[in-house]
């Protein structure tokens, strides 16, 4: 059962938050109060569709003691019982705690792991599909940093991803990625395996992490690069060194100014991911079987490409339709993974 006080508690809020909107503000405010407006406003639609039904029922068996009207509740009750769990089971979705960091923008970093030249490949095409997944949901992909093979793979690459929800939907990618299939540079046709890495982190900002100018070394060095578009730019890679941690980060594809402010970015971001993870075990908040840990050592999904199929470990969920997934078509898997991380939570609130 909920608590009727919590939910005027959050209607009351809502009240508030919308009188206030109504008001003159200063923008940082008006940012502020927009926010949780947005976030407020779908969870009352929910206490107030919860509360509606479980009026209607309570009427209704009070119609039964009427003779006039006892045939009418008789019909209505049924339907009116039948729709309150599944009310019930919105409202408790709607209520749980929210990820602060799940509104951000996510810095996506890809590297090769296991399997030389074909672990390079998988990892761009990794890189390709996160890309076209951006561009499906309408999402801006740009990459920071990239270091890529003569065949065309990728050893690294870093890149922002920004629009609305991105780390929400993106965060249960963390982890090893493994692929199955016949090498391009395979001369007998066999199917070899190899995997590439991916870790998906929250874009931290000013305020979430003071980096002491005494805590890191900023080095400017000649970009790599087979010419092109990087000619011009050979010396305006960046390379900080976070000297308590030992993080290095670089960044090689703007200007000077661009890079440094890009890396400084990312190392921010790495930083604030350390701090976060730190604070999640401090609270003990490691689930076991925890959906989207963020494990990067944890092999999370199988892409078989002679079976065409792709399967994700974590809810054992096996698609037959592995060409859309890599050309990506994410949605199926990334509602399943989200629907399997509400339900862990929502189990954790049972007494």
């Amino acid at each position: 059962m909920i608590a009727a006080e919590k939910l005027s508690q959050i209607e009351d809020r809502f009240a508030f938050v919308e009188a206030q909107l109504a008001t003159p503000l200063d923008p940082a405010k008006l940012a502020d109060l927009s926010r949780e407006y947005a976030e407020l406003r779908p969870v009352v639609a929910e206490i107030r569709a919860y509360r509606a039904v479980v009026r209607d029922i309570a009427e209704a068996r009070e119609m039964l003691s009427d003779p006039d009207m006892k045939a009418l509740a008789e019909e209505e009750l049924p339907a009116l019982e039948g729709r309150l769990p599944q009310l019930e089971h919105a409202l408790h979705l709607a209520l749980l705690p929210r990820d602060a960091a799940d509104a951000r923008p996510a810095i996506i970093e890809i590297r090769a792991g296991t399997g030389g030249d074909e672990a390079a490949l998988f990892a761009a095409d990794l890189q390709r599909m996160y890309h076209k997944l951006a561009e499906n949901r309408g999402w801006k992909f740009e990459i920071i940093s990239e270091a890529q093979t003569e065949l065309g793979g990728i050893r690294e690459l870093v890149a922002i991803i920004r629009g609305e929800g991105v780390f929400a939907q993106l965060k249960f990618e963390s982890g090893v990625h493994r692929v199955q299939r016949v090498p391009t540079t395979e001369s007998g046709g066999r199917i070899h395996t190899s995997a590439a890495t991916v870790a998906v982190l929250p874009e931290a900002e000013d305020v979430d992490i003071d980096i002491p100018a005494a805590d890191i070394r900023i080095d400017t060095m000649r970009a790599s690069g087979a010419g092109g578009q990087h000619v011009n730019t050979t010396d305006s890679a960046v390379r900080i060194t976070h000297l308590p941690t030992g993080m290095v980060v670089t960044s090689s594809e703007k200007s000077q100014h661009q890079n440094r402010a890009q890396a400084m970015q990312v190392l921010r971001t790495r930083l604030f991911d350390l701090e976060r993870q730190k604070q999640a075990d401090a609270r003990a908040a490691e689930r076991k079987g925890q959906v989207g840990s963020g494990d990067r050592s944890e092999r999370i999904r199988t892409y078989n490409f002679p079976q065409g199929r792709v399967t994700d470990h974590r809810i054992n969920l096996t698609l037959y339709r592995l060409d859309q997934v890599m050309e990506g078509d994410l949605d199926e898997l990334i509602s399943a993974l989200m629907s399997a991380d509400q339900a862990d939570r929502l189990a954790e609130l049972d007494p």
